[in-house]
């Protein structure tokens, strides 16, 4: 049996190391080690190096917001593309995003989500007992008051 085993581990291995398995993390020892990500909604090969992964990541934030909602614990870089969008939204007047909004407070449930914005994850806190609607928009008006320092959101929702 220790021999069966030993020949499936090496074609694990092999098989990650040549691309022929979707990610659904950074490598172990990564920085973000703990960002996890649905690989139904990112397909990204093993074979992939970790800045890259963010990239490809960042980019399908960019594109389609709401695979922000698939990532757990994501990574500062990934949720400044997020709140990107949340300020392009904002600028364009499209009314106040409050659904990404959500996806934003969804993401700081987990206590493992580095805090971009200083002083967001009390703002949730504080905000907790509110209807997610009230909620969303109170996060949104927090970030709208954040200092234009932190390259987040200028705009009033």
């Amino acid at each position: 049996m220790p021999l069966l085993d030993t020949v499936a581990d090496l074609l694990a291995r092999a098989s990650r190391a040549l691309g022929f398995e979707t990610l659904e993390a950074f490598p172990p020892g990564h920085a973000y080690a703990r960002t996890r990500w649905n690989k139904a909604y990112f397909d990204i090969a093993s074979d992939t190096k970790p800045d890259a992964i963010e990239q490809r990541i960042c980019e399908a934030i960019a594109n389609t917001p709401y695979v922000f909602g698939q990532i757990v614990n994501p990574t500062p870089r990934m949720q400044r593309s997020f709140l990107g969008v949340i300020e392009a939204r904002l600028r364009r007047a499209q009314g106040a995003p409050v659904d990404l909004a959500a996806l934003l407070v969804n993401a700081y449930r987990s206590p493992h989500t580095v805090e971009v914005v200083p002083g967001l994850r009390q703002a949730i806190r504080d905000t907790s007992e509110y209807e997610p609607q009230t909620q969303a928009n109170a996060i949104l008006a927090f970030l709208a008051d954040a200092p234009a320092a932190f390259g987040v959101i200028e705009a009033r929702p």
